[in-house]
């Protein structure tokens, strides 16, 4: 058995894919289970006032293109999967600073944000050195508090659209 997962990790490192850890893969199919359409439409549409947007960084935005640019730009997988997880975590930390506790979208965005804790785990291992620098810089800017100047007003749905359609993208193969 262990050969074999040996001959699919040099699979993967031929076709310049790095694998996600088993406990990776265990918490993006969690993720996507919590964000099926119908759980999105419902906690972060219905439950919310017609265009109801939430302030995010620029930064915070991030969409399947700039997931595809950056790896036109030669950034490797395992640093594309940080990044999701720092914008995605962040977003998802966005929507529930604005929702008060007895919100019917509260315990929603609670387990996403422990589920996310239980991800940034798997990513304690990763410091910004070992990143690329385009990856590394987007992570300090999402996580720096000056940059309110760069803001945008984005439905809290789209948010977690974009988080799902990120993740399927970086996760569909090596899980």
């Amino acid at each position: 058995m262990q050969q074999g997962y040996a001959a699919v990790l040099c699979v993967l490192a031929v076709l310049g894919l790095e694998a996600a850890a088993p406990g990776e893969c265990e918490l993006t199919r969690l993720l996507q289970d919590k964000l099926q359409y119908e759980m999105r439409l419902q906690y972060m549409k219905h439950y919310f006032p017609i265009d109801y947007t939430v302030q995010v960084q620029y930064e915070e935005v991030l969409r399947p293109s700039n997931i595809t640019r950056l790896r036109n730009g030669t950034v490797s997988e395992a640093a594309l999967r940080y990044l999701w997880f720092h914008v995605s975590s962040q977003a998802v930390l966005r929507i529930r600073e604005v929702l008060p506790e007895k919100h019917p979208s509260w315990k929603y965005t609670q387990e996403l944000c422990q589920l996310f804790d239980a991800l940034g785990e798997e990513y304690s291992k990763y410091r910004q050195a070992d990143v690329e620098a385009v990856v590394a810089d987007l992570v300090k800017l999402i996580h720096s508090a000056g940059a309110e100047s760069r803001s945008k007003a984005v439905r809290p749905k789209a948010l977690l659209d974009n988080c799902l359609k990120v993740m399927r993208m970086l996760y569909g193969v090596p899980c």
